[in-house]
Order: C-alpha cells, then structure tokens, then sequence
C-alpha cells in the first residue's frame, strides 16, 4: 500500500551524537580562525542545523559594511579544507568592506 511513497526502503542514516558533535565542534573551529583572521568589527559566527543529507555547519560573516558572506562547512572535510575556507571567507568578507566603500561616491565639499 505505502511501497510507492518517496520514502520507502530508505534507511535510517542518522548521524551518530558524536558525528554531530564533531561537526559542531569543526564548524565552531572555522569559526574562530575567521575570528583570528579579521578585526573585531566583523562579526563572525556558526550554527549547526539539520538538513536534506543530515546535520550541516554554516559558519557567517557580517562585515562592518557590506553583504553577509557565509559558507557551509562538511561533515566529511579535511583540516586543510577547513582552514582554506576560513581563509576563504575570510578574504571574501574583506572584499565586501572593500566593493562597499568603493561604491560610495564622495561628496561634492
């Protein structure tokens, strides 16, 4: 009766309490290189939700001036890529004080 449902013989693949800990844990690691990484003035955080594939980490930048830069962080990502995307939105975030100050136009004085 049910075996036509979108759901049928799918399994349970829930992410054990540690994996999602670990998650938590990585994701909140970005978080603080970013920190490391910019002045106090851009605001940094991270958050842990459950989506379509499991629990995924987002870590996101509010700069001083600019548009919010935010990235996911994967469960299954290396040391090395995890400290390249902090780099990476960390440069992003830079670059959105930048183009936001070059888009205002001065003042005629």
């Amino acid at each position: 009766m049910y075996g036509n449902a979108p759901y049928a013989g799918q399994h349970d693949d829930t992410p054990s309490p540690e994996a999602v800990e670990r998650l938590r844990r990585e994701t909140e690691g970005v978080a603080a290189r970013i920190r490391d990484l910019l002045p106090d003035e851009f605001v940094v955080g991270s958050d842990l939700r459950e989506g379509l594939e499991g629990p995924q980490g987002t870590v996101a930048i509010q700069p001083p001036v600019g548009d919010l830069v935010r990235a996911g962080v994967a469960a299954d990502a290396t040391a090395e890529e995890r400290t390249g995307l902090a780099h990476e939105l960390a440069a992003g975030a830079a670059m959105q004080v930048k183009q936001a100050v070059n888009d205002v136009s001065p003042t005629a004085g």
